[in-house]
């Protein structure tokens, strides 16, 4: 059996792994330990796994999509890892109880701190390690919790490798680390299928507002400058009271109840208003989609994203007030107006990872 730990930090984590789990369709079985909701892998895997919910990391404590806790981030982290001894301990009994082989991480260091202590394998698969995001906020970690960087550190020096997807970075402490390429999400259905699906229009440009599980507060819909010409797509799971015209609403159930994926709906619009994450960055690359990307408080990830993006997508930035407030119009034709990105990012990340791990001399079923 092989042992997932991922976290339970935004869906990004999680979505990335399925793909690598459904691509792997190891048959010696798959346990997932994890506090990611347990819908978004009911919908979206293709595989039996054994699913173990379970706080693994603390990650990064958010508001909503786009504002974060620093100071809760670091307390959070503080009293998690207080009782980190104990945790290892409990989880190495947990992977000996299952006849687990290896452990695949993304990217708790809780996972390859307790693989080393059950005496197995570990590999982190993650664009991210937790010490480099905390080392950007280093002088709040320095008097809140002083022990968590070294201890975090220390646990992800016992894993066997680092298997580090683009955009990201960490990995310091591990002595094996090779290169990926992204992970992603790629759709499976054709565009005027999800389009007619959802009533959604063909003969005027789509973008779609996308914030992920934490989503975003005091967005005024009714504000929108762009609906004259766009129409902009919200999803969720309750259907605003009231929606202006050329808004339309996507019931997530029903997108999944009809075959298919989040994914195709963002294969289907022209754009997608979002904040920057791995998870979102990678579909868009894969399905040729722009982004409209704007601000996300204090993350070291963000910067990096930023800088890389335009070498892999059209790409154009909106401050958060003017989001917000639905001044969208110039930041939308600034995005359709730039020229298709230099490069042609390989997506099949998954794929490559299924068959490294098959491969290995980790004795795998398939």
């Amino acid at each position: 059996m092989i042992a997932f730990f991922i976290s339970g930090h935004g869906f990004g984590h999680a979505a990335r792994q399925i793909e690598i789990i459904n691509a792997l369709a190891c048959r010696d079985g798959i346990l997932i330990r994890t506090a990611a909701p347990r819908w978004l892998f009911d919908r979206t895997l293709r595989t039996p796994v054994t699913f173990l919910p379970g706080e693994t990391d603390t990650g990064i404590v958010q508001i909503d999509s786009l504002r974060l806790d620093e100071a809760a981030t670091a307390v959070a982290a503080r009293e998690f890892y207080a009782t980190f001894p104990q945790r290892v301990d409990a989880e190495a009994a947990l992977l000996r109880a299952h006849d687990v082989r290896l452990v695949i991480a993304d990217a708790p260091p809780l996972a390859c701190a307790a693989a080393a202590a059950a005496g197995l394998p570990s590999i982190v698969i993650s664009n991210f390690t937790w010490d480099w995001i905390y080392e950007g906020y280093a002088g709040l970690f320095q008097d809140t919790a002083p022990d968590v960087l070294p201890l975090i550190r220390s646990a992800y020096a016992q894993a066997t490798a680092g298997w580090r997807l683009p955009m990201g970075g960490g990995f310091a402490t591990f002595e094996s680390v090779i290169d990926l390429p992204f992970v992603a999400r790629h759709a499976t259905k054709p565009r005027d299928e999800v389009l007619a699906a959802f009533d959604l229009p063909s003969s005027r440009p789509l973008v779609l507002s996308s914030f992920g599980g934490y989503g975003v507060r005091d967005l005024d819909l009714h504000a929108l400058d762009c609906l004259d010409t766009w129409t902009v797509v919200i999803t969720g799971r309750t259907r605003p009271s009231s929606l202006p015209e050329h808004v339309a609403f996507v019931d997530e159930r029903h997108l999944y109840e009809r075959g298919m994926r989040y994914e195709d709906l963002v294969a289907a619009v022209d754009a997608v208003a979002t904040k920057p994450g791995y998870g979102i960055i990678s579909e868009c690359i894969a399905n040729d989609t722009a982004i409209l990307y704007t601000s996300r408080g204090r993350f070291p990830e963000y910067d990096v994203m930023v800088r890389e993006m335009p070498r892999y997508l059209r790409c154009a930035y909106i401050d958060q007030e003017s989001l917000l407030t639905g001044r969208w119009r110039r930041a939308l034709e600034e995005v359709m107006a730039n020229p298709p990105p230099s490069q042609r990012a390989v997506t099949n990340g998954a794929e490559v990872v299924a068959q490294k791990l098959r491969t290995s001399n980790f004795e795998l079923g398939s």
